[in-house]
């Protein structure tokens, strides 16, 4: 064992013996030796700007970097082997059928996902982390219940989400410190595999979660120039693609990509988080109420100026803009709300390849036909950099702009605290995505419900009925609908409905709204996973 590094867990003994070399330790390692000090004063910095905000100054675009914003003739790096057209991308978790089943989808990549769709179970995490390896080199292949999984001759190109700069890895620690979890799913993945995707004639790609300043953008690169000089590789063959999902990051779209220029891939708009990061950053501020969840569509104006500016922004750069996820999948037994189904997907992404997107996001691989066939039409080349949105002209008080159509509901109410409930529990019991009235929903959905249900509180809101939406109000429905969550997906189990219905009531009555049900939550995998929470922050 690599000195001053602990294993806190023997679950996943088989994949730990595989993945968990002596040599791979090391590297971590000195990843957080070296870099884990700027991320704790970067988590210090978002604290420090939350209080700005809740104190009232406004969101804007940094003063500092205007010379980067105005400055024309730096680009980023040309698109990597594989990256050139990304029309659709499939997301999902990491376990080996799904590995397989998105790897064989026909869209173009596949964005196995450490971080929203994945419960961090150290299972999910180091277990995702052995499919992985065996997908890139062809060992993968298996059977169970008489199926055979075997990858197609040519699969996705394949990307890697890591967690958020915000979330602790406390089942491996460092100098009696947990490792973050960002570092510890990048610096496995990239040490395993950098090397052979190179020489299978692709690369080290990346997802880039939850940023919320260009410092932490910087973090990134410097971790990448690190890596890269460890292994000995060519500066620049990594690649990242940013999602952009939280408020503070609109304001930093410029400079995110300036920061990452030799290794940036594109934007993508993480539209769902992105409205969870609304309502949170906002959250000192009445006037930043929002109606039901459903109203708050990408056509409304704060979402509508961060689609246009984050196009312009990133074909002014020369790289990938990416579009939205569509969450749905298909309604096997009922034809006729398939088909209104499948044309809402249809009709999300002609809005975005219209817009001038590069490429869009899919759920499920039935829906890869729809999105595929719409891109087609429309995008005849492998992207739009052309497209050069020199119409839009995007002001800050735009990207903040609360008027949005629609009312606050008891069926909006209701619904958010099902699926809360739902979503939370499944993600206590190990599964960070689960079907819900055939939404594949993930951590960014319930995150949305939970900090929606806070607001209403918070500010007394009234339905449109005229009623008070009260702390009695939402506990009592919540006691009320508890007990059919099971009827909306069965896999819940008793003690974590309850753990699900505690958090829920206790995040209502809070002065503030937790920054993050999984950082919240954590210390109940970690028991469950045979080590000690005691590096968790918990609200609970």
């Amino acid at each position: 064992m690599v000195s001053g590094v602990q294993i806190h867990s023997k679950l996943a003994e088989k994949a730990q013996s595989i993945i968990l070399t002596e040599d791979a330790l090391a590297f971590l390692a000195a990843l957080h030796r070296t870099f884990e000090s700027t991320r704790q004063s970067l988590l210090v910095a978002r604290e420090e700007a939350q209080r700005r905000w809740d104190s009232g100054a406004p969101f804007d675009f940094p003063p500092e970097t205007a010379h980067i914003r105005a400055e024309a003739s730096w680009q980023c790096a040309p698109p990597a082997p594989g990256l050139e057209d990304r029309r659709v991308e499939i997301t999902g978790p990491t376990d080996r059928k799904m590995v397989i089943n998105a790897l064989n989808s026909g869209a173009k990549t596949f964005m196995a996902d450490f971080e929203d769709s994945s419960s961090p179970t150290f299972s999910n995490m180091v277990g995702g982390q052995l499919n992985l390896r065996d997908a890139i080199r062809r060992e993968i292949d298996f059977e169970t219940g008489g199926k055979s999984y075997k990858l197609v001759e040519k699969p996705c190109v394949l990307i890697v989400r890591p967690r958020g700069w915000h979330l602790d890895e406390s089942r491996m620690t460092v100098d009696n410190a947990p490792m973050s979890g960002s570092l510890f799913d990048f610096g496995l993945y990239f040490y395993t595999n950098a090397k052979e995707l190179v020489k299978r004639g692709s690369g080290p790609y990346f997802y880039l979660p939850k940023m919320e300043h260009y410092l932490e953008a910087r973090l990134w690169n410097d971790v990448f120039n690190f890596s890269q000089s460890y292994i000995g590789m060519g500066q620049g063959t990594i690649r990242a693609t940013v999602l952009v999902e939280t408020l503070p990051a609109v304001f930093n779209m410029e400079e995110i990509l300036f920061e990452l220029r030799t290794h940036s891939s594109g934007l993508n708009c993480g539209r769902w988080d992105y409205i969870f990061s609304f309502i949170k950053k906002r959250r000192a501020d009445r006037s930043a109420v929002l109606p039901d969840r459903k109203d708050v569509t990408m056509t409304v104006p704060f979402m509508d100026a961060y689609v246009r500016l984050l196009i312009q922004t990133c074909h002014r750069r020369k790289v990938a803009a990416m579009g939205g996820m569509a969450a749905q999948i298909p309604i096997k037994d009922d034809p006729k709300a398939n088909d209104a189904v499948m044309e809402k997907v249809r009709q999300d992404k002609l809005r975005e390849v219209l817009a001038g997107h590069d490429g869009t996001w899919i759920a499920h691989p039935l829906i890869n036909k729809i999105a595929l066939e719409v891109f087609n039409e429309h995008m005849l080349g492998p992207n739009q950099y052309h497209v050069r949105r020199e119409d839009v002209k995007v002001a800050a008080a735009d990207l903040f702009n609360p008027r949005v159509p629609g009312k606050i509901t008891d069926e909006g109410v209701r619904s958010n605290i099902s699926t809360s409930l739902a979503y939370t529990s499944a993600w206590v019991g190990g599964n960070g995505c689960i079907p819900l009235n055939y939404l594949m929903e993930d951590a960014a959905t319930a995150e949305i419900t939970r900090v929606q249900l806070w607001q209403w509180v918070k500010y007394n809101s009234r339905l449109e009925s005229g009623q008070y939406i009260t702390t009695e109000y939402v506990e009592k429905l919540i006691d009320e609908l508890a007990p059919d969550v099971k009827k909306i997906y069965a896999g819940v189990k008793e003690d974590n409905l309850k753990i699900a219905v505690d958090y829920l009531k206790g995040q209502i009555k809070k002065e503030w709204p937790s920054e993050f049900l999984t950082s919240d939550l954590m210390p109940y995998l970690a028991i469950a996973d045979g080590a000690e929470p005691r590096w968790q922050k918990s609200a609970l």
